[in-house]
């Protein structure tokens, strides 16, 4: 072998990776991005089920953020003053 064909064969390899590895990241993106896009559907008119508690319990209802919730703040590490 000279080394024209050696480097030509190093060339071909490094493409053919490069192509491969493009090509399964468009197809993992395919397919991938429109599963994730089906999560984000509303789930009380559907079959799919997120949660046990979103199965059997009462709609999931979230707190306000002004509420209050205890005596410690949590992100300061101390008790709150009264």
């Amino acid at each position: 072998m000279t080394g024209t064909e050696i480097w030509n064969l190093i060339v071909g390899a490094i493409q053919g990776v490069g192509i491969a590895a493009f090509l399964s990241a468009i197809l993992f993106g395919g397919i991938c991005v429109p599963l994730t896009l089906l999560k984000f559907r509303s789930t009380r008119n559907t079959r799919t089920i997120k949660s046990l508690d979103e199965r059997v319990g009462a709609p999931i209802v979230f707190l306000p953020p002004d509420a209050p919730r205890g005596p410690i703040d949590q992100l300061g590490g101390a008790r709150r003053p009264a």
